[in-house]
């Protein structure tokens, strides 16, 4: 019998790219290529309406079929310990 790492979809899955970093942009332009990360915070501002309605659209997907557990900071916020409620409305704060 062959043990399988519950992280091996990241490796087949197209999707992989994304795998711990924002999949924001990639999802928005459609493109699953490296140029479509960042390393750094990107704030997405140079992304036009349509793309940023998709990102949207992905992110009601994702908050259908995963847990929320948190968001990116930007440079210079500081980490925060919330209750999962006050984390959900500080999430919907900034929708």
């Amino acid at each position: 019998m062959k043990s399988v790492n519950k992280y091996s979809h990241v490796i087949v899955c197209p999707y992989g790219i994304f795998a711990g970093r924002d999949a924001s942009r990639g999802l928005a332009t459609f493109c699953l290529e490296k140029d479509a990360l960042r390393e750094e915070y990107d704030d997405l501002s140079d992304l036009n309406a349509v793309q940023m309605e998709s990102v949207r659209e992905w992110e009601r997907q994702f908050m259908e079929k995963y847990d929320y557990v948190g968001r990116l900071l930007k440079p210079g916020d500081e980490p925060s310990e919330y209750t999962d409620e006050e984390d959900i409305k500080d999430h919907l704060k900034h929708d």
